[in-house]
């Protein structure tokens, strides 16, 4: 048995990839050790505190947690953490409209079923005004994140606003070096780490110029944030800025 000390100094890409593979040692760690960060996790759906030992929701999120440990790929970009966030939060999510639809029937140890909350029938169901409410906070989720991840890079979204290609040519043509970066695994992880664009190599993989490449700097690393991690509702937008 591998000691709690021997993990500590384990990567977490390394404890993910050693979970994924089987190893339940490190599957369990991670799912203890974490506990308080999807508790918060849950607790910011739910706006209230989250107690491990009571609340279905934690136990929601704990699953999800797994299921994220089980599903990431670090080859999409995004941190574990951030994946994990994500999912652990839409679980509890669909949990929670479960629940709101049968409250007789609420218990996680007898109702609870991921199948039938993904049934589109039941989604379907589910009222009108609820779910345009859930969809609002999902994209108000996104775009705090976002924000977040722009502040990486020091950037705001105030200045990207300003920054965006006014035309659409020029708004494709950054799109297309984004995707080109993004892409590239070396160009990618060069991003990542110095948070600035690599001028000098990607010039000599796009067609655009160096003067082209740097005014559009603040969207190009825009896009690629976006490109990189796991953001429905800012994607679905990429799609239509680019048409």
């Amino acid at each position: 048995m591998i000691s709690n000390q021997s993990l500590k100094e384990r990567p977490l890409d390394e404890m993910i990839a050693s979970a994924k593979e089987g190893d339940k040692d490190v599957q369990n760690y991670l799912l203890k050790m974490y506990q308080p960060y999807i508790a918060k996790c849950v607790s910011e759906v739910c706006k209230r505190y989250i107690d491990p030992k009571r609340d279905d929701e934690f136990s929601v999120g704990l699953f999800a947690f797994n299921e994220a440990i089980q599903t990431y790929s670090s080859e999409k970009g995004s941190s574990f953490l951030s994946f994990a966030k994500l999912v652990v939060k839409r679980k509890v999510i669909d949990y929670i409209r479960f629940v709101q639809k049968t409250p007789s029937t609420a218990s996680l140890d007898e109702s609870y079923d991921e199948e039938k909350m993904e049934n589109p029938a039941e989604i379907v169901a589910v009222n009108e005004r609820y779910q345009e409410e859930q969809e609002a906070w999902y994209r108000r989720e996104e775009i705090a994140d976002f924000k977040d991840k722009l502040s990486e890079y020091k950037l705001t979204l105030s200045e990207l606003t300003e920054a965006s290609p006014k035309h659409r040519d020029a708004r494709e043509s950054a799109i297309r070096t984004a995707k080109t970066l993004y892409d590239d695994a070396e160009l990618r992880e060069y991003v990542h780490q110095k948070k600035k664009l690599p001028i000098k190599d990607l010039v000599k993989r796009v067609n655009v110029s160096k003067k082209t490449l740097e005014r559009n700097r603040k969207y190009i690393l825009a896009i690629f944030i976006v490109l990189s991690e796991d953001y429905l509702y800012l994607k679905d937008y990429l799609k239509g800025v680019a048409q």
